[in-house]
């Protein structure tokens, strides 16, 4: 009474092509190549993501705040020229650039979102005390004054 299993008949439990044990291996070179490139794609554009305004800024030994949310940075070059993120604004136009700035990004209780003011080190304080009463006319009372890393001077 013997039974046939399989296309050859024999209960050897072979398959159809031959003796072939399934690859237990992976072949990780295409990985590591991929991987590698990665890598060089964030080396090179790491330094790119920096801010788009070139500024000078004071040293300090304060610590780094933590923030929750994206914080609007406003940023004065040597030059006395304006920038909200990345974009000039004249000295004119800042007052209601800021009000819009609130209405926009304001929270929901009614918070005014976090700033972060980065001037560069030449700049006269008297230009940098302008944009401070500008942002506190308004109603931008959450002001961070931001600088390079912590200074070895006393």
């Amino acid at each position: 009474m013997g039974m046939s299993v399989g296309p050859s008949g024999g209960g050897g439990g072979r398959r159809r092509g031959g003796s072939r044990a399934p690859m237990a291996e992976i072949n990780v070179t295409p990985f590591v190549d991929v991987m590698l490139v990665l890598l060089i794609i964030f080396m090179v554009t790491a330094p790119l993501l920096v801010a788009g305004v070139p500024i000078d800024l004071p040293d300090s030994r304060a610590n780094a705040l933590e923030q929750e949310k994206e914080p609007v940075q406003i940023s004065l070059d040597a030059e006395g020229q304006a920038f909200i993120d990345d974009a000039q604004v004249s000295m004119d136009d800042l007052p209601a650039q800021l009000e819009a700035l609130r209405k926009q990004r304001g929270e929901d209780n009614g918070d005014a979102p976090q700033v972060m003011l980065r001037a560069d080190r030449s700049l006269d304080y008297g230009k940098v005390m302008l944009v401070m009463g500008e942002l506190n006319r308004a109603g931008l009372n959450r002001v961070s004054l931001v600088t390079t890393g912590s200074s070895d001077r006393p």
